[in-house]
């Protein structure tokens, strides 16, 4: 036998097994296409940007949220040649707002990964060809070798 228990907002129920061995009466209701809380991806049917889309990890709300919509909306609805060139200034506002707000808003942390690029630069020979020839062709003399000896 089930049992029901309302905790705050929350109500939980509690079921057997025997509840689960008959099919379900629950019937399905028909998504409706103008529900604002629906999941509809960034772009609504409208054409108009959903600023509820999870996808915009709450970049919407938050201190910079009205920074954000101006950037995103101008580069949505930018008519340019090369889309968003006349959004620099609400781009630069953005992020301005982010850099005030460096506890929510943290940089990406690049400096390992581009110190490891240069040291793997730095290891390569600088032609990277004439590195290439000299180990495919066993004919050529091994200079590094003769220098030691």
């Amino acid at each position: 036998m089930s049992s029901v228990r309302q905790e705050g907002k929350d109500k939980i129920i509690f079921v057997t097994k025997e509840d689960h061995e008959t099919p379900s009466s629950a019937e399905l209701v028909e998504e409706d296409p103008n529900d604002p809380y629906e999941e509809q991806g960034l772009i609504l049917p409208s054409g108009e940007i959903n600023w509820n889309c999870p996808c915009l990890g709450g970049m919407a709300s938050g201190p910079c949220g009205t920074e954000f919509k101006d950037a995103f909306s101008c580069f949505h609805y930018s008519k340019e040649e090369v889309k968003g060139s006349d959004c620099l200034e609400q781009f630069r506002t953005m992020q301005e707002c982010l850099q005030r707000y460096p506890e929510l808003y943290p940089k990406e942390d690049d400096a390992p990964s581009s110190q490891a690029s240069e040291e793997s630069a730095s290891a390569e020979p600088s032609d990277p060809a004439a590195g290439s020839e000299k180990d495919s062709d066993p004919t050529l003399p091994n200079t590094e070798s003769s220098a030691e000896s």
